[in-house]
């Protein structure tokens, strides 16, 4: 073996070396341009939508998740809670969800999409506080006798019923707040984006 077929072997082995060694840099140095390009933890919070599975969510329960840092309250109505709200229009202070604090596709009776689950956000329009749930008729959650069900913001005490609209003459100037959302079939919300001209 010669000594210029020495050198040309070594030569090729550097070659070989520096390519691999710097095509793995450039993977290296790829993979945080590529994460970088994926939502940021600070950009969920900020408002990027949430997939809900309600598919297990029983009749009559309630669940929360969180969007843009509030709790979303989903909950999958029953036969009676839904029989209460055309009985307490009377005594709601925006019983046809006038004011703007639901998307046009929830401007209903039931202040949703499907009337079994209701979709809003769980704060109240008064100061910013969480209300309770407070689903059981009268005094068993501690509530008037004729209580039927709802929600009590324990801060100042404003009422709201199963479509969180609030009663008349309460601290709350508004019903809660129905955020954006879609189904994505019958057991998957989407919360935060709505179809294109919905």
């Amino acid at each position: 073996m010669s000594n210029e077929s020495k050198v040309d072997c070594g030569r090729r082995r550097l070659v070989v070396a520096t390519a691999a060694v710097g095509g793995a840099g450039a993977l290296v140095a790829l993979v945080p341009f590529l994460s970088s390009m994926l939502p940021s933890e600070r950009a969920k919070a900020a408002g990027a939508p949430v997939e809900v599975d309600v598919g297990n969510l029983e009749l009559g329960q309630m669940m929360t998740v969180e969007w843009r840092g509030k709790p979303v309250w989903i909950i999958n109505r029953n036969k009676p809670m839904l029989e209460t709200l055309p009985a307490l229009n009377d005594q709601m202070a925006d019983p046809k969800s006038e004011k703007d604090m639901q998307p046009e596709y929830c401007k209903n009776e039931t202040r949703s999409i499907k009337p079994e689950y209701m979709v809003v956000v769980g704060i109240c329009t008064h100061l910013g506080c969480s209300p309770s749930a407070k689903f059981k008729h009268g005094p068993a959650d501690g509530m008037a006798a004729d209580w039927v069900g709802g929600f009590l913001c324990p801060c100042h005490g404003s009422h709201f019923d199963f479509a969180g609209r609030v009663y008349k003459s309460q601290p709350a100037p508004t019903n809660l707040e129905v955020p954006p959302h879609m189904y994505l079939s019958d057991t998957r919300i989407l919360i935060g984006e709505h179809k294109k001209g919905a």
